[in-house]
């Protein structure tokens, strides 16, 4: 068996107050080699929620949320899932959310207008360093 057959997949969690908008990126994330969409949610209670109980390993993060802002959640999984990737992809991609996404805990931000393949390649790196640190 090698590396490919025996490497857990890299877990993605995608947050996004739009349902077509999550099931676009889950149709294009899960092409990746290594990657599995293990859930969805369009607010931070649920998103949190779904995080963790899905052991994610990235989670692709939207600004606008239904009833919230994506910087809460960005804050609170720095702090109970440090681990978690943080990726946002987002509209609102001035400077000072860019600012503001890292002083939270962010460790990608992608303009979804513009970015959203260099999102999907942070996530196929990712995928891909799994495997290989898998396989040494």
């Amino acid at each position: 068996m090698d590396a490919r057959e025996s490497t857990p997949p890299l877990r993605v969690f995608l947050v996004d107050y739009a349902a077509p908008v999550r099931a676009r990126l889950a149709s294009l994330l899960e092409t990746i080699l290594g990657v599995a969409v293990v859930g969805e949610a369009e607010d931070v209670p649920a998103a949190m929620a779904g995080i963790l109980e899905s052991g994610a390993d990235v989670a692709v993060i939207e600004l606008r949320l239904t009833g919230d802002s994506g910087l809460e959640l960005i804050s609170a999984l720095t702090r109970a899932a440090p681990k978690v990737v943080k990726i946002v992809l987002t509209n609102l991609s001035g400077a000072a959310f860019r600012a503001a996404c890292n002083d939270a805990g962010a460790d990608f931000f992608f303009d979804k207008t513009a970015d959203v393949d260099a999102a999907c390649r942070a996530v196929r790196t990712l995928a891909s360093a799994r495997r290989a640190s898998a396989a040494e």
